[in-house]
């Protein structure tokens, strides 16, 4: 078993623990495996393991990757900020955009959805810690936008997602998912059929899980540390 397998089905048990821990189904949970940075083979070998969903937070290298593994039907997620001038690789290839916090990124998204495919899943991120360096649209905004999103063709508007300011106390980490869960139940409420909290990573993921995260996105807990350019690190 290669490190990759090994690591994916480690997380894989620690999702189905943390669910059953918090009266859940285990199947409840989605693993999305965050694979930017790394090569192409990286996400081979996790789709050898049953692997199946991948994120990728830049636009050339979704695109790189995608041409190269097109032996595979790999289920590509855009998880990272979406430039007005990039979106249309990204909504000819992507199956789901992760980051719109925009309308008008999703206007575009929606008119440059190739009609043979079917729609673009997508999710609103909320800046939900009001750092002014994240990506998200406010919460205060949040209700307009969800609105004009669910209206445009060619797209599905699947729920929400958020990046909290990083900290290591699970009191913290559950509260800003909570404040999350909460805005989705809002909307549901206002008769948007939303069924998907995109919340939680490597060092948070239980607390997002105990507060009702349907997709968590991992990279680092499965495909280890990243080297960025320049950082030997």
């Amino acid at each position: 078993m290669s490190s990759i397998s090994s690591a994916l089905q480690g997380v894989l048990q620690q999702i189905r623990q943390t669910a059953l821990a918090a009266g859940r189904e285990p199947d409840s949970v989605q693993l999305l495996a965050v694979s930017k940075t790394f090569p192409a083979e990286a996400i081979r070998e996790a789709w050898a393991a049953g692997q199946t969903a991948f994120g990728e937070n830049y636009v050339q290298e979704l695109l790189d990757k995608a041409h190269i593994l097109t032996d595979l039907p790999v289920q590509w997620h855009f998880i990272g900020p979406l430039q007005s001038n990039k979106t249309r690789p990204v909504a000819e290839i992507a199956h789901w955009v992760h980051s719109v916090d925009r309308l008008k990124i999703a206007e575009r998204l929606s008119a440059q959805r190739p009609a043979h495919l079917p729609p673009l899943n997508i999710c609103l991120q909320v800046n939900i810690s009001g750092e002014d360096s994240k990506s998200g649209v406010v919460p205060s905004e949040l209700p307009a936008l969800a609105a004009a999103v669910a209206r445009l063709p060619r797209l599905a508007l699947r729920g929400l997602m958020c990046i909290p300011a990083p900290t290591t106390d699970p009191l913290q980490q559950q509260a800003a998912f909570a404040a999350l869960r909460e805005l989705y139940e809002q909307l549901q409420a206002n008769g948007l059929a939303l069924d998907t909290l995109s919340m939680g990573m490597s060092a948070d993921m239980v607390a997002a899980i105990r507060e009702g995260a349907t997709m968590v996105r991992v990279g680092t807990a499965i495909f280890g540390h990243r080297h960025y350019p320049g950082n030997p690190a």
